[in-house]
């Protein structure tokens, strides 16, 4: 399974709105630059190069500790407005509230993604697969 597909699951049972994951999937690829697939390591990158709090918290969320909080505001600014409304037009929502909740799933989905300072490089493996997400959506593995 990709990073796109473990975000799609995360996205379909955190945002009620992306209950079909064609569409949570679609959703996920209006963040990335020029039309491409969903790329968590790019949505890394802009957070990191926004600079200042924003690439202190996006650091939190890479390591082994707690998780900053950011706000709304912050992740539009990082990831851009108008990717953030085209997120929230493919969902069916506006984009304060897209904002609010990728406040609250992005940090998560990069920490579980994440080891040592950096993103994980493969989620091929069956263990690590069922730990993620038994982890990040509480469920037992």
């Amino acid at each position: 399974m990709t990073f796109k597909g473990l975000a799609t699951q995360v996205l379909m049972s955190m945002i009620e709105r992306a209950n079909n994951s064609d569409n949570a999937a679609a959703a996920l690829d209006k963040l990335s630059s020029n039309g491409r697939s969903f790329d968590l390591a790019e949505i890394v990158s802009k957070f990191q190069g926004s600079g200042g709090d924003v690439a202190r918290k996006a650091k939190s969320w890479l390591g082994d500790g707690a998780n900053a909080p950011i706000s709304a505001s912050q992740v539009q600014h990082a990831l851009g407005s108008h990717r953030v409304a085209a997120f929230a037009k493919k969902l069916g929502m506006d984009r304060d509230e897209a904002s609010e909740k990728l406040a609250k799933i992005l940090p998560e989905l990069i920490d579980k993604s994440s080891q040592g300072g950096y993103l994980i490089n493969s989620v091929g493996k069956k263990s690590f697969l069922a730990g993620f997400t038994s982890r990040f959506l509480k469920q037992p593995a």
